[in-house]
């Protein structure tokens, strides 16, 4: 059996293989109106797709807690009951075609109110569908973006109650797994980092500080997410900054602490967080944080980042640096990206009766 295609358990969730989708916005929910953050048919196509294709799990993009966390007008949120409703029909066919529906909750801190990438991904003012941004410290991600609001202390809290809410609806739309975006500069990313966050109050300064808003929306999440259920922390295990900023051992150090407020797996990707930074992008190149916190901490892990061949995937994992693959760019390039690679490795993927002339 190839290890890409053995099953994979967390808590009482077991999925079906090690090829996993991660989340990636769409930017195509509508802006405005009744429907506004919902998902629609361009969504349900787009994840059904993956499902059919023999993907063990999807996790739905980038999914607002609030209005002002999305990221453009256009993500997806999951602040009110309409929303949460219309996931349904998304995570009904995923578990028919045996995938397991998860669902990231995010919030987009001071990169908010922007336009969609293929229009330029410029800041939107309120004459555009914007709003004002809020982060950690009034610090501006570059010279785009407007300076955000720091938030009040109850203000904090509120944000906090806004994931716990966000999670208990998309428990009722039908989601099993749940995960927490802290990475990408967004803004559980923008608390973590001292390159963002400016603060002298209990939620800045010392890395005890700066983790504290992370730790504190884990355990909201936590407390409503059931206890059968896994929970995963998406981090970017550096800013790519060489000082100032969130490093590789500050996310060591950190995935014990997630693990010991209940996050069942790691998502480790990188950077986003600060601007004009040169990253040294290739095959793989973000797979070695993922291994450095496999081997440092009991804490299962995922690893992404240009991972396209079989060969390579199935290298990852028997070489002990990752316990699953999350495939992005390469899933949008062929949809059925598993069922062909367990043709390649001699895996065994599930195939609907409809397609079974194409085995």
């Amino acid at each position: 059996m190839s290890a890409l295609f053995e099953p994979y358990t967390l808590r009482e969730v077991t999925i079906p293989n090690r090829v996993w989708m991660p989340p990636m916005c769409q930017y195509s929910a509508a802006p405005e109106g009744p429907l506004t953050g919902a998902p629609h048919d361009w969504h349900f196509a787009h994840y059904a797709a993956r499902a059919t294709g023999g993907t063990g799990l999807v996790v739905v993009e980038a999914t607002a807690v609030s209005p002002e966390g999305r990221i453009s007008p256009y993500d997806l949120g999951i602040w009110n009951d309409t929303q949460a409703e219309a996931f349904r029909r998304i995570t009904r066919f995923l578990a028919a075609q045996g995938t397991v529906p998860a669902i990231q909750l995010a919030h987009a801190g001071r990169k908010a109110s922007t336009d969609r990438p293929w229009k330029g991904g410029a800041p939107l003012g309120p004459d555009a569908r914007g709003w004002q941004p809020l982060g950690p410290s009034p610090v501006a991600f570059d010279d785009r973006h407007p300076v955000p609001h720091e938030l009040t202390t109850d203000q904090i809290r509120s944000v906090i109650e806004q994931f716990a809410t966000a999670a208990g609806r998309a428990l009722a739309a039908g989601f099993e797994i749940a995960e927490i975006h802290g990475a990408h500069g967004y803004l559980i990313n923008e608390f973590l980092s001292p390159h963002s966050n400016h603060r002298t109050d209990a939620y800045g300064g010392s890395y005890e500080n700066r983790i504290r808003f992370a730790l504190e929306v884990v355990d909201a999440v936590r407390e409503v997410w059931p206890e059968d259920k896994p929970l995963f922390f998406r981090i970017s295990a550096t800013d790519w900054l060489e000082d100032g900023g969130w490093t590789p051992d500050d996310t060591v150090r950190f995935a014990h602490e997630l693990q010991a407020h209940g996050v069942d797996l790691l998502d480790v990707s990188t950077g986003g967080n600060a601007s004009g930074v040169r990253i040294p992008a290739g095959p793989g190149y973000q797979v070695p944080f993922a291994a450095r916190v496999k081997a440092e901490t009991p804490l299962p892990v995922a690893a992404v980042g240009l991972i396209t061949d079989p060969e390579q995937a199935e290298k990852i994992l028997l070489n002990d640096e990752a316990d699953a693959v999350l495939l992005g760019r390469e899933l949008l390039r062929n949809p059925s990206w598993a069922r062909h690679a367990a043709r390649e490795l001699g895996g065994e993927v599930r195939v609907p009766e409809q397609y079974h002339r194409s085995v």
